[in-house]
């Protein structure tokens, strides 16, 4: 249950980390927990604004729209990103912290956190949507 000591404390695990990171969204599998929790908050990315910071127990997305070929990486995989098939519009649904029963629309780049992070939930990297190795895999750019 969402309210439990033990969700709850994944949960700051979870706020903790992606404080202290670069990325917008983060699932507990990421951190080494096998449980069903996620954060996104895309607003800390410049320019987006989405629904604000996030923490869903059990998320599950109930329906997609729209289709669009676009770059993302993750945290999970720092040294490269790729080209991804996503859908433009997602409703997710699931709890909040409060055990209260959450659902949201989301389009953009907002949608686009929710599916990857629900992804990470079902045993999945963005490397697994990936078409070709060859032509849809990149290197990150690093400075120095």
């Amino acid at each position: 249950m969402p309210s439990d000591p033990a969700t709850q404390a994944v949960a700051k695990d979870l706020l903790d980390t992606l404080a202290a990171s670069p990325g917008v969204a983060l699932a507990a599998p990421q951190i080494g927990y096998a449980v069903r929790v996620i954060v996104v908050d895309v607003s800390r990315k410049k320019g987006e604004k989405g629904h604000g910071l996030i923490v869903m127990v059990n998320p599950v997305i109930l329906s997609l729209e729209g289709r669009k070929i676009l770059r993302e990486g993750c945290l999970s995989v720092p040294d490269y990103t790729g080209n991804v098939l996503r859908h433009e519009q997602a409703v997710v649904e699931g709890l909040a912290l409060d055990g209260r029963v959450v659902t949201l629309t989301t389009s953009g780049f907002e949608a686009l956190a929710f599916q990857h992070e629900v992804d990470h939930l079902n045993g999945l990297l963005f490397l697994d949507r990936i078409q070709s190795l060859s032509t849809d895999l990149f290197r990150r750019k690093t400075s120095g």
